[in-house]
């Protein structure tokens, strides 16, 4: 399953550090200047789940293998990018190739570092990009309805349809809204046929990721920018991330064993590049199920609903189109009862069929045959 998630802001918000502090890299280019990112740099992150390295030990697995998710560094917005202003089309080409948006904010004051727009302004600055991927939207939703008009007034019920929801949707863009906080004025076909047709940016799902001083560690108390944020964040219902850019690229350079120290010494109980990651798997609705045994633990991705016959599909096809049964254990109930044996014993593993909807931290071994 391939899920990827978007970094995204104007030029010089520090996109290129949290990137590069998320993939424990050098590959995105870091300068004091616009357009530093040009081509997007593209890293595949382990999702941090402390429930993997304990199955692993009750299983005895000689490897362990987190779940993945992929995240996209893509070059500086500015205004009139809709228009093909600075880098525009490519960066709105790059964006609506990913699954979801992290808009990493400026919430620092900092004189060594320009601002495109002169000041630090949060909310003045993710309405900038707001209103250049609902501008890019509009002008994709208005050149589809000049094609489909005319069949549809000719009485071909697709096109009816179609000029129904690109109607609704042209209202809302009008207003300058993004979709994604108007989707319960749309019916689910309607979204479907949306996300499959004109592939609108401002349908994806976003989070906020609040870049701050260093001061303001852990979650940005007292910072007046991050409570600027929050607000905006809070109608829309978005997430917001905290989280220092510099820190984070600190401690992702030390050796594993030495992060520990300088987390405790910033107050924070984990890296806020785990919370991001983490955001980011519960805004694209994915859960994880877990397959162990003495040669690997390994943790799936799948999204939220997905049955069994089609979780097993992820491990391999084959599993999929012989799908007999599937051994459920729920991880809580494993670790409670110390093995997989003693759980068989205690009546906690379960045997479930293809109507089952696989579960967060469900453990399971597959039985199938082609």
């Amino acid at each position: 399953m391939k899920l990827n998630i978007g970094i995204v802001g104007l030029p010089n918000v520090g996109k290129s550090t949290i990137f590069n502090a998320l993939t424990e890299t050098a590959k995105a280019g870091i300068a004091n200047y616009p357009f530093c990112t040009i081509d997007p740099n593209v890293g595949i992150v382990d999702v941090p789940d402390e429930r993997l390295e304990k199955l692993a030990q009750i299983e005895n697995s000689k490897r362990i293998i987190p779940a993945t998710i992929e995240f996209v560094d893509i070059a500086g917005l500015v205004k009139g990018a809709s228009k093909g202003e600075g880098l525009g089309n490519q960066f709105l080409s790059n964006i609506r190739n990913v699954s979801a948006i992290a808009h990493v904010v400026r919430c620092f004051e900092d004189e060594d570092v320009v601002h495109v727009e002169g000041s630090v302004n949060p909310v003045r600055d993710t309405e900038i990009i707001e209103t250049e991927l609902v501008l890019a939207d509009l002008q994709t939703v208005e050149k589809r309805l000049e094609k489909v008009s005319k069949p549809a007034k000719s009485g071909d019920k697709k096109a009816r349809f179609e000029v129904q929801v690109l109607e609704k949707a042209k209202d809302v863009l009008e207003q300058l809204k993004p979709l994604r906080t108007h989707l319960s004025q749309f019916e689910e076909e309607e979204i479907e046929y949306m996300k499959k047709t004109i592939f609108p940016l401002t349908v994806k799902p976003v989070m906020y990721v609040a870049n701050i001083d260093e001061e303001y560690l852990p979650e940005g108390e007292g910072n007046p920018y991050v409570k600027e944020l929050n607000e905006k964040a809070e109608e829309e219902a978005a997430p917001v991330v905290v989280l220092c850019g510099k820190v984070e690229q600190e401690i992702m350079e030390l050796p594993k064993e030495e992060r520990k120290e300088i987390l405790q010494a910033y107050c924070l109980s984990q890296p806020g590049l785990n919370k991001m990651i983490k955001t980011g798997y519960r805004l694209l609705d994915l859960i994880t199920y877990f397959t162990a045994g003495e040669k690997e633990a390994r943790a799936w991705t799948i999204k939220k609903g997905t049955k069994a016959p089609q979780a097993a599909g992820e491990i391999h096809s084959d599993f999929e189109r012989g799908f007999i049964a599937a051994e459920v254990i729920n991880y809580e109930d494993l670790v409670k009862t110390g093995s997989l044996q003693k759980a068989k014993e205690s009546g906690l593993l379960r045997i479930e069929g293809k109507d089952y909807v696989v579960q967060d931290g469900d453990v399971i071994h597959f039985r199938f045959n082609v």
